[in-house]
């Protein structure tokens, strides 16, 4: 029968799964299968598994459970096998590589920090400190019609924009990233000038978490989303 799997975990992890329910119209109980020195944590399904509410939230829930626990790699929801032989084969030839990255994300969890700017302030504060820009925003509302203004005023002021938006993504990167074990910067999006993911260990965790009220407390105009600590999906 198909398989819906969450996680793998190490063989001595205790999965304690009592009464978790997993993903689809009609959840089956989640259970484990252990092949050598691994765990691969699934439920029966006999659909397709499409990303709605219900089923991310049993997904999550897993997740949260297995991890109160000990380490785990977390599967990014969708993922399902032909049946056990196939986990439990792939379990077996892919062991060594498995085991190392448990090792590596032992006793860690996962945050995100995004961030955005103020971009009216930013633009006031580009056309209060460039002369050039200045006078062409100038002559614009002057009435002048040149249509070769509006164009270099904008490319100007892009370009600006952009410089500065990078100069400022990477101080609050490294301010960050001295206190995580790895970190992963993706292309930000919907006006974010940052987006973060970093691997914290647990004995950085209240360093970590200071830094980020220090870094918020300090930086002007920048609104910060932090999120954390979650299972540790951009580093599987």
């Amino acid at each position: 029968m198909p398989l819906y799997v969450y996680s793998i975990t190490a063989a001595t992890h205790p999965c304690r799964l009592d009464g978790l329910t997993g993903v689809g119209t009609d959840p089956a109980p989640v259970r484990a299968i252990t092949a050598g020195r691994l765990r691969a944590v699934v439920s029966d399904v006999d659909e397709e598994i499409r990303p709605k509410r219900r089923d991310l939230t049993a997904h999550q829930e897993v997740q949260d459970r297995l991890i109160a626990d000990g380490t785990v790699l977390p599967l990014q929801f969708g993922y399902t096998a032909p049946d056990d032989r196939a986990v439990s084969e792939v379990l077996l030839e892919h062991a060594d590589g498995y085991l190392a990255a448990l090792e590596r994300l032992r006793n860690c969890a996962e945050y995100h920090v995004k961030a955005s700017q103020d971009e009216e302030a930013l633009l006031r504060e580009i056309l209060g400190g460039s002369d050039r820009a200045r006078q062409l925003n100038e002559r614009i509302k002057a009435g002048d019609a040149d249509p070769r203004l509006p164009l270099e005023l904008g490319e100007l002021v892009a370009a600006e924009v952009g410089e500065r938006q990078e100069r400022l993504a990477a101080g609050l990167v490294e301010s960050l990233v001295s206190l995580a074990e790895d970190h992963s910067v993706r292309a930000p999006s919907d006006g974010d000038i940052l987006n973060i993911s970093l691997l914290v260990h647990d004995d950085n965790k209240d360093a970590f978490l200071r830094a980020e009220t220090r870094l918020a407390d300090q930086t002007e105009r920048v609104r910060f989303r932090f999120n954390g600590p979650l299972p540790p999906y951009s580093f599987v």
